[in-house]
């Protein structure tokens, strides 16, 4: 680096110490450490830091740009509109940019879900959800149905009432009390399913189990009191967790059965994760809502909506009805001319196609870590993996917390990032490392990341 790029980067991270407030992060990275990586740019998968050294994006930001980054058409579009119309609010007017995005998310969508409401995030539309399940059933004579149904260390959003539904204790322990009415049930994590109370049997017999206890704390709670049942087609907190073959399908049975409404999570899952615009239509379900975000516009621009059936919207459509809620910059003009011009760039380059295609070949490259003492498992679907780190292979023993401190905080997550991969090593449930590249990559950069991860989780191994 030149004096001046050492003076600059010596700049940002004073003003970013004494300033900026990270989001999920210890502050004392800043305040008391070296400081925090300052990424300046992308290209395609790739990013680069304040210093110039590139990396792997092995997490497409955050789940988010599915269709690479500096994509100059998409940035184009977003000026084009904010020339035209930078702003105006969808409370009782609406603007050709988010009527058109609804058109077209409407005919993406399976079945019967023809109706966007739009957010700015997946924490809103998760919150959007969960608001507008309440009062169709009050719509419906049924105001006791309040109550809501999700998945052990599930996450759904940080907001009051996506808290609710979020399944992780370490996130809600400091803002409790939160909204009332969330109730766990078992995930779908077949590595740990003995652990979870299934007394063994076949992927697809514990999918069955694990729906029938979505059934099981309907009963226990009463149906009358139940409102709706929170998935993900995959679940992303814990390590990416699919469901095995006959999951969904038994728990609309089960949602049919006791008149409660099923929402897919989708913020993650949906545009092209699973080679599908949805999940949903990945594992051939029907979900009476699903809540969306991040790659509808690939982070261009920040963007998130809930997409409702003709049966929960129908209360809506007539006479003096309203929902009342939203949000300022619900369905932007700006991020809903960005997402149009995303999903044509999806069609046109075949992205969808592109990760079904190749995401057996991911899985297979991945699979090889398989021989490290370290890895236990690997699972997931589409461009969604998860590796499970352990202690010991054959017992499936797992670190402590301490160990996990030092596993993945001390040396984990900078090892990879030094080594050239940006990706997550997290611990919400049991350690793993999650990779979620841009949908363009293919089985040469597929390759160079099972390298980096091999070098880097063969040393951890030499620190235990």
């Amino acid at each position: 680096m030149t004096l001046h790029e050492i003076d600059l980067q010596s700049d940002l991270q004073a003003k970013a110490r004494d300033h900026l407030w990270m989001h999920f992060a210890r502050q004392s990275v800043m305040t008391d450490g070296p400081g925090v990586p300052i990424i300046v740019k992308g290209e395609g998968h790739h990013i680069w830091d304040a210093a110039g050294k590139r990396y792997i994006d092995g997490l497409a930001g955050l789940f988010v740009v599915n269709a690479g980054h500096g994509r100059r058409r998409i940035a184009q579009a977003a000026a084009k509109q904010a020339e035209e119309l930078a702003f105006f609010p969808l409370w009782s007017y609406a603007h050709p940019a988010a009527i058109e995005l609804a058109d077209r998310l409407a005919h993406l969508a399976p079945g019967d879900l023809n109706h966007v409401f739009f957010s700015t995030g997946g924490g809103e539309a998760v919150e959007t959800a969960f608001k507008l399940a309440k009062q169709y059933w009050k719509t419906q004579g049924k105001p006791t149905k309040h109550k809501v149904i999700s998945r052990a260390i599930a996450y759904h959003g940080t907001t009051q009432g996506a808290l609710a539904i979020t399944g992780l204790p370490v996130m809600k322990h400091m803002f409790e009390p939160v909204t009332p009415g969330g109730f766990r049930v078992p995930n779908t994590n077949y590595y740990r399913a003995a652990e979870s109370g299934f007394g063994g049997g076949t992927p697809e017999e514990f999918g069955l189990w694990a729906a029938d206890r979505i059934e099981q704390m309907i009963q226990f709670e009463g149906p009358e009191t139940v409102a709706a049942v929170f998935l993900e087609p995959v679940q992303n907190a814990g390590g990416c967790f699919p469901a095995p073959a006959g999951y969904f399908q038994r728990v609309r049975e089960i949602c049919d059965k006791y008149d409660v409404l099923l929402v897919s999570d989708e913020v993650i899952c949906a545009f092209g994760r699973l080679g599908y615009y949805f999940g949903a239509e990945a594992y051939s379900y029907q979900p009476d809502m699903i809540t969306f975000a991040k790659a509808v516009t690939s982070g261009y621009s920040p963007l998130g909506g809930t997409i409702v059936s003709d049966r929960v919207y129908e209360p809506f459509a007539h006479g003096d009805s309203s929902f009342p809620h939203g949000y300022t910059f619900g369905g932007h003009p700006v991020s809903s001319a960005v997402a149009m011009e995303n999903l044509d760039v999806f069609e046109e380059e075949g992205l969808l196609q592109n990760v079904r295609t190749n995401s057996p070949v991911f899985r297979s490259t991945l699979e090889k870590l398989l021989d490290l003492p370290i890895v236990g498992d690997v699972r997931g679907d589409g461009y969604f993996f998860g590796i499970e780190l352990v202690k010991d292979k054959v017992t499936k023993e797992t670190f402590d917390d301490d160990e996990s401190e030092r596993l993945l905080r001390g040396f984990l997550s900078k090892a990879l990032y030094d080594a050239g991969l940006y990706c997550r090593a997290d611990d919400r449930g049991d350690p793993v490392i999650q990779l979620a590249p841009p949908l363009t990559i293919g089985p040469s950069e597929f390759d160079e990341i099972e390298q980096i991860l091999r070098s880097v989780l063969t040393e951890a191994w030499t620190r235990l």
